[in-house]
């Protein structure tokens, strides 16, 4: 089989090809710090030097540069499978397998050498395709799972490869052993230039899995933020103290346009600045927490409870009429009589309270109306609810 014309020229055009995608892989590395560029830009280091070694067999002919050759390609081969098993993020621990494969490269020789093939470029060329296209058939059948087109196209390239190293160890373990060069395989001294189309073909799927990848990763943060955007928003209209809805929440509620149906009760703690003073700023802070809790516990999941101030309390009983509201308070008022404060027993708290009934009015104006039916049952001009 002739090699002089085409063989040649194909090695050199894969030479300079598979340099030029290292080069462009060592820039994406360094520019991006991310190791996946890495090892694809050792992996085209390997296999631009591996193709000089060969270049330097044909010319010299010596079995030293071959098993040069082998050895490249070999860690070539390794390193596409370690970057394909890792990915784009997931790197740890990944040169620690590769370099246990690569140890098995002197077995390889061994055989090499054992059979007696190291003095004939076919029958080394059988066993050389037969080892790195069962890699590469090894590193297809692991990307599996749910893979983008990238993906998919990473495994196409992967099996043709395959197919394409053990098509060619057949083919030279027949030469190897019939002998002489027939005319039917000449095609393979363009074989050169069939594995730079395969390798770019797989250059490019990497590219495209990286792509996906980060896409990949910019929903996922993109979903996280989501999360953490909405909690914060609603942990901006909570009240640490007591887990109610704050005053800032009852504002947006008052400024905005929709019409409120139902039933507004105000609530204030009677003379609770006597009680912060008697026991104590804790003891205060734990009968605020305590009335949040109660009051959190005595209305519906379509209610809303806010803390209006420092002991003043808002309600919004949605679709609810006066009445039954009046009663809901009354229980309220009957359970603090029986409120528990550590370390000082059984501490009867009361508050006064007024509502105002809304029929598809603003809440603003209902708000007022109730807050000042509160301020009249303190001053001992009504009695509502009783």
């Amino acid at each position: 089989m002739n090699s002089a014309g085409p063989d040649l020229v194909g090695l050199y055009v894969q030479v300079l090809g598979t340099l030029l995608y290292c080069l462009v892989f060592l820039f994406l590395w360094r520019q991006s710090g991310i190791l996946y560029f890495g090892y694809w830009s050792l992996a085209w280091g390997l296999q631009s030097v591996a193709l000089l070694c060969l270049r330097v067999y044909f010319a010299a002919s010596s079995a030293f540069w071959l098993s040069c050759y082998a050895l490249l390609e070999f860690a070539f081969a390794l390193v596409l499978m370690a970057a394909a098993r890792a990915g784009p993020s997931k790197l740890a621990g990944t040169w620690k397998s590769l370099l246990r494969v690569l140890l098995g490269f002197p077995l390889f020789l061994a055989i090499v050498y054992s059979l007696g093939l190291q003095t004939s470029f076919e029958g080394f060329q059988t066993l050389h395709g037969l080892i790195l296209g069962s890699i590469y058939l090894y590193t297809f059948f692991m990307i599996r799972g749910n893979v983008g087109v990238g993906g998919q196209l990473f495994r196409v390239s992967l099996l043709c490869l395959a197919l394409a190293f053990l098509h060619n160890a057949v083919v030279f373990f027949y030469l190897y052993n019939r002998g002489g060069h027939p005319s039917w395989p000449r095609y393979l001294q363009y074989n050169n230039l069939y594995d730079f189309a395969l390798l770019t073909l797989l250059a490019f799927a990497a590219m495209a899995m990286w792509i996906e990848s980060q896409r990949d990763r910019i929903l996922e943060l993109s979903s996280e933020l989501d999360v953490v955007r909405r909690d914060s928003v609603k942990n901006m209209d909570l009240d640490k103290l007591t887990g109610l809805l704050n005053q800032a929440a009852l504002e947006r509620r008052m400024e905005g346009d929709q019409e409120f149906v139902g039933v507004v009760a105000v609530c204030d703690m009677d003379n609770f600045k006597s009680i912060n003073d008697r026991y104590g700023h804790l003891v205060g802070d734990e009968i605020l927490r305590n009335i949040g809790h109660l009051l959190r516990s005595s209305i519906r999941q379509e209610d809303e409870a806010f803390r209006w101030g420092g002991d003043e309390f808002v309600i919004l009983f949605r679709n609810q009429n006066l009445a039954v509201v009046k009663a809901r308070m009354l229980e309220i008022r009957e359970r603090l009589k029986d409120f528990r404060v550590r370390g000082h027993g059984t501490l009867s708290i009361d508050f006064s309270w007024g509502t105002s009934e809304a029929t598809g009015t603003g809440l603003r104006g209902v708000l007022d109306v109730a807050d000042h039916d509160m301020y009249a049952y303190k001053r001992g001009r009504s009695t509502p609810g009783v």
